[in-house]
């Protein structure tokens, strides 16, 4: 797959994007968890650091964040944490988490999954939120606090080198951050490294369905916009596999027919659910 030339360009692009929308979101600051969800009606992928052009542009407004998650799931979160959801997906609603297991979330943004893990792990589990952004990283930390959360834990640092021990964790987690890395294939072999023998692999991202033109892959702005970067359906199965995981499966939860940003003829873009399984052997 192209890439935009630099890696480290592209990191500081997404960098960039994501403490914009930290800092709007602190900024706006809404009193209560519907006041935040109907902000979020209003947010694109990227949520309110909106560039025009990509996916997060107002044309495309709330065409992937929108209704990921319940009123009665958040309605006890800060409203900062609901604010600052700008994933694809509900990753701790399908990854049945159970009481007792350590959960981490790659690209834990403002915290809501972590927090949502946190809440089904219960006082004998733990969940960790791995992000690059200061912003982000102290946004999640407030609203940790604000929740009074014990068995939460966020670390800085960039998925494709995660901070943790090898078979330190349960579950890996995400919300459309994978298709936001220049290497993806190393996020996979990390998250395998860091999981347990049987654990499991239960992220929501971007996937495409057929081929992306070379102008769109090449494109930074959209690539930091959740779309030039997401992985094609059979090359997401082989990295995962070439990781090393087993039982994987990629199960279409939504489909985004119209997208402006792409041409006529371009592959589908759809939000899925992603699942693998480290072997026990």
């Amino acid at each position: 797959m192209a890439a935009p030339t630099e890696s480290n360009a592209l990191r500081e692009a997404v960098r960039s994007r994501y403490a914009a929308a930290a800092s709007a979101v602190t900024q706006a600051n809404p009193t209560t968890a519907d006041a935040a969800l109907t902000v979020l009606q209003g947010t694109g992928c990227c949520g309110s650091a909106a560039v025009s052009g990509s996916c997060c542009s107002s044309a495309n407004a709330s065409v992937i964040t929108q209704d990921l998650y319940a009123v009665d799931e958040v309605a006890e979160l800060p409203s900062t944490a609901v604010l600052a959801s700008l994933g694809c997906g509900n990753p701790t609603a399908l990854a049945e988490l159970k009481p007792g297991e350590t959960v981490l979330d790659l690209g834990s943004g403002g915290g809501i999954d972590v927090l949502l893990s946190a809440r089904r792990v219960g006082p004998t589990g733990f969940a960790y939120g791995l992000d690059m952004t200061d912003e982000m990283l102290a946004l999640a930390r407030r609203n940790a606090t604000e929740q009074s959360a014990r068995n939460v834990e966020f670390l800085k640092g960039e998925i494709e080198a995660i901070p943790l021990p090898d078979a330190s964790v349960d579950v890996v987690i995400s919300n459309c951050v994978i298709n936001l890395s220049a290497d993806k294939g190393q996020v996979l072999r990390e998250a395998f490294r860091v999981l347990r023998p049987g654990g499991r692999f239960a992220v929501s991202d971007v996937v495409v369905q057929g081929e992306l033109p070379a102008d769109v892959r090449a494109n930074m702005e959209l690539w930091a916009g959740c779309i030039a970067g997401a992985l094609e359906e059979t090359t997401y199965r082989q990295l995962l596999e070439d990781a090393g995981f087993g039982a994987v499966e990629i199960e279409v939860t939504r489909v985004y027919d119209t997208l402006p940003t792409l041409p006529a003829d371009a592959g589908r873009l759809v939000s899925a659910f992603v699942r693998a399984t480290r072997p026990t052997d």
